[in-house]
């Protein structure tokens, strides 16, 4: 090796392709299986269908506790604390903030996985270009020596067969023409031998699956990522406006939310794991799976390039480009013998010789341009990209679309929770009409005694007025009016009557002891008992009938004499 010379890139196994491929592969019955990536083996993809299927059990677990939690928590009417309230929304709103990070953690995998396969299905048409490359320029020299070459040596071997004088120089000619006719052959087979073993080697076909996969899979992996965001974003707003509408319908999209969630760390799970599979010796999956025809050393060649040396072709690229020299050479002694041994058909043979040497120096040149398209390190350095960009973003951008759906699914578990929690006793509000209280000991508005003036005209009862002050010029009286004031009730009829009838038989008691009285006397209780009366008279004025007074409006409470004491 020249000094200087740098040895082509080799791959690494990532550490998370160790991590992967080190999950215990179980069959049905718990027995350990072979953890090499084989998807044509029912048995190992029986093991990849079990560990997906552990995030499916989590998930039918926690939609049970959902269920009993939402049929316990259905029929709770108890009033919770605000206090309580406002600590359930605190948490929701931390919660959701988390879960979209979460969330917007699985959008950064998606875009590093989306990346890393198209890099892979880049690097995977470079390394088909050229694999196309070599077969498409040796099936160019195979048809120039058969269908081109072949029968002009043919057709002029015939003109040779000419009587001429020199029969020294013709077997001569015939013998230079014999050794070119069989590096033709040489050159005919070694192409062939270069072309076999990348003749059943074609993944345009997977290439194209590859692409028509990966087109559908990555926006619907952001649409259905992106809806979980607006799910989260829906509960934002929810808590921030109080609003239980918003509240109950992220409760029952949130319960299709987790679903989501968890499913597509199954499917991620298992996708991991045969990733990480694969990862830990690609070269080993291409050796068992590549066609027949391709020998191993040629694929070890490709995949590790260690040394130009080890090139399997080197033989044959020798031998194919010694043979179409020799032709060549060959050639050039025969059109010197044949143009002077036949000179009267040197018009015939002169373009036929031409022709010839132009298909042989193509060939030579074709042969040769086979080194460059043979040599590992372009193919070599295809085949590390494409594997770095699978094996490591790929797999790394893969691994956090799985984190992210299992925090993901755990925190749209928590939310559905709490949310579910929180909009049970959150209660719609009620609409109450401003009613403007009045304290009963305080003097009335100018509305209340307008009120009540008026209450009062329609019952026939009229507050006193003030006598008339002046009289102006016009004749017309200026008086004011005594406003409204509404004072303590008076006591009941059966109160007055009771307190009159003590005072009577007081009275007649008194005229009993002390005989006939005088005119004096009685004159003085008549007095009493009218002053009595005229003051009882007075305030049962206001009602129709005793004990009753006016109201403002009929549907203004009584007021009773509890009220002012």
């Amino acid at each position: 090796m020249a000094i200087g010379q740098q040895l082509p890139e080799q791959y690494t196994v990532p550490p998370l392709a160790k991590i992967f491929h080190s999950l215990p592969h179980l069959n049905v019955s718990l027995h350990s299986v072979n953890n090499t990536f084989n998807p044509r083996s029912e048995i190992y993809l029986e093991s990849l269908g079990i560990l997906g299927s552990l995030p499916a059990a989590w998930l039918i677990l926690t939609l049970l506790v959902l269920l009993v939690y939402l049929v316990t928590r259905c029929c709770d009417r108890k009033p919770r604390p605000r206090r309580s309230i406002t600590l359930l929304k605190c948490s929701l709103a931390i919660l959701a903030i988390l879960c979209s990070g979460a969330v917007a953690v699985g959008l950064y995998g998606n875009d590093d996985v989306h990346n890393g396969v198209v890099h892979l299905l880049d690097a995977a048409k470079q390394v088909d270009g050229s694999v196309i490359s070599v077969k498409n320029q040796t099936d160019t020299i195979e048809t120039i020596l058969k269908k081109k070459l072949d029968p002009g040596l043919t057709s002029l071997r015939d003109d040779f067969d000419a009587p001429v004088s020199n029969k020294t120089a013709v077997d001569y000619l015939l013998k230079v023409w014999d050794y070119m006719t069989q590096n033709t052959t040489i050159a005919i087979n070694r192409t062939y031998e270069i072309r076999k073993p990348l003749s059943g080697i074609s993944i345009t076909r997977e290439i194209r699956l590859g692409e028509r996969i990966e087109l559908f899979r990555w926006p619907v992996t952001m649409a259905v990522l992106s809806t979980l965001l607006v799910l989260c974003v829906v509960l934002l707003v929810g808590v921030a406006r109080h609003s239980r509408c918003a509240l109950i319908t992220f409760s029952v999209f949130g319960l299709f939310a987790v679903i989501v969630s968890w499913l597509m760390a199954s499917l991620y799970l298992a996708t991991a794991v045969a990733l990480g599979d694969l990862c830990i010796s690609p070269d080993g999956y291409l050796t068992r799976t590549v066609p027949s025809t391709l020998a191993a050393e040629v694929l070890n060649y490709y995949t590790h390039c260690e040394s130009t040396r080890n090139n399997p072709f080197t033989q044959r690229l020798r031998e194919g480009r010694l043979a179409a020299g020799n032709m060549r050479a060959s050639l050039n002694i025969v059109q010197n013998i044949a143009l002077n041994l036949f000179k009267d058909q040197k018009a015939n043979l002169s373009p036929k010789l031409n022709s010839l040497k132009s298909e042989v120096n193509n060939v030579d040149n074709l042969m040769n341009g086979l080194t460059t398209l043979l040599d590992c390190k372009q193919v070599h350095k295809s085949y590390v990209h494409a594997t770095k960009s699978l094996c490591h973003l790929g797999l790394y951008g893969l691994t956090f679309m799985l984190l992210a759906s299992l925090a993901a699914g755990l925190f749209f578990t928590v939310l559905v929770w709490v949310d579910s929690h929180t909009w049970i006793y959150i209660r719609k509000r009620r609409d109450y009409h401003q009613v403007d209280e009045q304290d009963p000991f305080l003097p009335p508005s100018a509305a209340s005694q307008a009120i009540a003036a008026r209450t009062l005209r329609g019952q026939g009862s009229y507050p006193p007025t003030a006598p008339p002050l002046n009289q102006n010029a016009h004749g017309t009286n200026n008086t004011i009016k005594q406003p409204l004031l509404l004072t303590p009730p008076p006591p009941s009829y059966a109160t007055a009557t009771a307190r009159a009838r003590q005072l009577h038989e007081s009275m007649l008691k008194g005229g009993g002891v002390n005989g006939n009285s005088g005119l004096g006397d009685h004159k003085s209780s008549q007095h009493n008992q009218q002053s009595a009366s005229g003051r009882n008279e007075h305030r049962s004025g206001h009602g129709d009938q005793p004990g009753q007074y006016a109201t403002l409006s009929k549907q203004c409470k009584t007021l009773e004499s509890s009220d002012f004491y």
